[in-house]
């Protein structure tokens, strides 16, 4: 049984990367990264990309989701000053990982491998990860660097910190649109690029005219209009 575990999921304009780097650790990393304006992928070594860790409990909501048991799960992850929006949810039998302004729809075959991988990271971490002190000082003291590894911190990990100082720009973007319906939760808007679709309006951070076909900007969150396809 290995100690360590990679695996990455990539499609076209978006890259995930599940790493945990050992059995003994309770948590695993999500590393995102995406392709820029130049057509070339970011970086992690030169501080480009995001990564978030997962604890053990997070792991399991995660995998309830991919097993079907949950539509949906949601959470924040607060670093400093900032907080990351992470959503896992199914849309037309396709599973999306959406962290921060990263948006990655997994395939079947994707889906099915997350799902084997994590059920099989989370068996090992159970029984390895949440070793007691007392277990630990009895072995070797070549095993003793590990006696502090079984606390669980749910925390942000970023991997450029240049971003904590333009986090809200990053999460939102401004476009044009006018809308065709309203509820009192949500907005019908038919984007200027053709697309149309339904916004919560608490995901609009500016201020609107609720007039019919009135095209104005409305400032939202980029995971969202991801996730719609409004953007890519």
């Amino acid at each position: 049984m290995v100690n360590s575990h990679s695996k990455s999921f990539f499609g076209q304009n978006t890259g995930i990367i599940l790493q945990s780097s050992s059995k003994k650790d309770p948590y695993i990393f999500l590393q995102c990264i995406k392709k820029k304006a130049n057509g070339k992928w970011e970086k992690p070594s030169k501080g480009e990309g995001k990564i978030t860790r997962f604890s053990l409990e997070e792991i399991i909501m995660i995998l309830k989701v991919l097993q079907s048991k949950m539509e949906s799960w949601s959470t924040y992850h607060k670093y400093n000053d900032s907080s990351t929006q992470i959503t896992i949810n199914w849309q037309d039998s396709c599973l999306w990982i959406n962290i921060d302004t990263y948006s990655k729809k997994l395939n079947v075959a994707q889906i099915e491998i997350l799902k084997l991988l994590l059920e099989h990271i989370l068996q090992e971490k159970i029984i390895h990860a949440t070793e007691s002190k007392t277990q630990k000082n009895e072995k070797s003291d070549s095993n003793k660097s590990d006696s502090n590894k079984n606390h669980i911190y749910v925390k942000e990990e970023i991997i450029n910190p240049k971003a904590i100082h333009q986090e809200n720009e990053k999460k939102t973007l401004e476009i044009k649109g006018k809308i065709k319906r309203k509820t009192e939760k949500a907005l019908l808007i038919d984007f200027l690029n053709g697309i149309e679709t339904w916004i919560p309006k608490s995901k609009i951070h500016t201020k609107f005219i609720e007039d019919i076909d009135l095209i104005q900007i409305f400032r939202i969150e980029k995971w969202l209009l991801n996730k719609n396809k409004v953007i890519t």
